[in-house]
């Protein structure tokens, strides 16, 4: 039996996609979610910069869409990318195609950026995808081992506000969509062994509504020396690694 074929990633500009690819993508994420439609992705998506695309022999198992804007806080002007929507398919989970390819885009991002700290604002209903968050950078809120500095919570909400109105509850620290998509039930069990893992049981314990959909509001500060060591082995070259384990 021949060896699958290897995952690889392309990034392009949002506008670049064909109908085709956008319909693949569509169907992908439907298969994952409940509570997807063609009029919510499609607005979703015409929002968005850029596209990261993961490829199996040019068939898709995966992507992540991602918006760049300013924002002023207390007044500094930052940048802000944000995660929209974002799913691979079980097949690719084993891979670090998609935050090599996340960080890689970033990095050649920040530098067409204004100058000004950069923040990522990622929104996650499922565990998975928060579990990244310590496996590649030292710093992101809320987390399991200590607070949410003041000045950090400030800005998580007012960029909350600003994006999701009165959908985001501060006081859960979750939007609540008045259309949410929800991940297939498969999806959200917890792997053997991994349920006193502290990131995962604080994710569960902080977004009690995940099953119908929440979004737990998440912000990390996008630099080099917020990257762990697995987050610098993303930015070197030739290198490949097993996500087994951390997600």
């Amino acid at each position: 039996m021949n060896p699958p074929m290897p995952i690889y990633s392309k990034t392009i500009p949002r506008s670049d996609l064909t109908p085709a690819q956008v319909l693949e993508m569509f169907q992908l994420l439907a298969e994952h979610f409940d509570g997807v439609t063609q009029e919510q992705f499609s607005r979703d998506l015409m929002e968005k910069n850029r596209v990261i695309l993961l490829l199996r022999d040019k068939r898709l198992v995966g992507f992540s869409t991602l918006l760049a804007y300013a924002a002023t806080f207390e007044g500094e002007t930052l940048n802000v990318i944000f995660s929209g929507d974002t799913i691979v398919a079980p097949e690719a989970w084993g891979t670090t195609t998609l935050p090599r390819a996340w960080i890689a885009a970033v990095n050649e991002w920040r530098e067409q950026l204004p100058e000004g700290r950069c923040f990522w604002l990622l929104l996650t209903s499922g565990f998975r995808t928060y579990r990244f968050l310590p496996v590649f950078w030292r710093e992101f809120f809320p987390r399991f081992d200590k607070p949410t500095p003041p000045q950090t919570q400030r800005l998580l909400q007012q960029l909350a506000r600003e994006r999701f109105g009165v959908q985001f509850d501060s006081s859960a620290g979750a939007v609540r969509f008045n259309s949410p998509q929800k991940l297939r039930a498969c999806l959200q069990e917890i792997p053997t062994g991994r349920e006193h893992d502290p990131h995962i049981a604080f994710f569960l314990a902080n977004n009690l509504g995940h099953v119908r959909g929440d979004e737990l509001v998440c912000l990390t500060e996008l630099c080099d020396a917020n990257l762990t060591r697995a987050g610098r082995r993303m930015i070197e070259p030739h290198h490949h690694e097993s996500l087994c384990g951390h997600c």
